[in-house]
């Protein structure tokens, strides 16, 4: 459910009050995760990497109450759900959008990401949760390395977003650098900097 809430009456109105009308209100942070946990218990259960990393960011994303609310044009929207978007391809060669809702269980969530993703695939019909829930957008670019990525500021989309490429190997671990993008009225630096801790602890922790 999504309602829309007074920037006053929130920890944000201050943020709100600088933020809303900035030219630029995205902030970027780049960060290098090790990935070699996820690595293994995507071998170990025969589960897509990108799925075990979106599972892991939206079980990071929950655990820091700015993530719920979101500036959608003019108005400060308050969800009690988060959704994690992802990019897929279709059959015709193409990419579609797929929103996947948190599960905490990662077998739910696992279900749920290759039923959707394999119907978005079918159809070329992008699966929109945003009127209820704050979605958190991705883009894993695979095919090569990158070192980062900055997402456009549309004045439209003010979701966070994350993207990353392929990993990398240094001796005998695994490494990921992504970017995560925010609006800053969402959020400041110190709560993006906890995400981003959470996101390291929840891929090292993962069974």
């Amino acid at each position: 459910m999504a309602k829309e809430i007074q920037p006053k009456d929130t920890t944000r109105a201050m943020a709100y009050e600088f933020w809303m009308n900035a030219p630029n209100p995205m902030v970027t942070f780049f960060k290098t995760l090790d990935v070699t946990n996820l690595i293994k218990v995507s071998k170990r259960k025969h589960m897509k990497f990108n799925m075990l990393l979106d599972y892991c960011i939206g079980k990071s994303a929950v655990g820091v109450k700015e993530f719920y609310i979101l500036p959608v044009g003019k108005q400060l929207i308050q969800y009690d759900t988060i959704a994690v978007n992802t990019i897929v391809k279709n059959k015709d060669g193409e990419v579609s959008s797929c929103d996947i809702l948190y599960a905490e269980n990662l077998d739910t969530y696992n279900k749920e990401y290759l039923k959707y993703t394999s119907q978005v695939a079918e159809s070329c019909q992008d699966r929109d949760l945003s009127a209820d829930s704050m979605v958190i957008g991705t883009s894993a670019i695979i095919d090569t390395e990158i070192d980062g990525a900055v997402g456009m500021n549309s004045g439209i989309f003010n979701n966070p977003f994350i993207i990353w490429g392929r990993y990398k190997k240094k001796w005998f671990k695994y490494y990921l650098t992504l970017s995560f993008q925010f609006h800053h009225t969402q959020m400041d630096g110190a709560h993006a900097g906890r995400f981003l801790a959470n996101l390291q602890k929840e891929i090292n922790s993962l069974k």
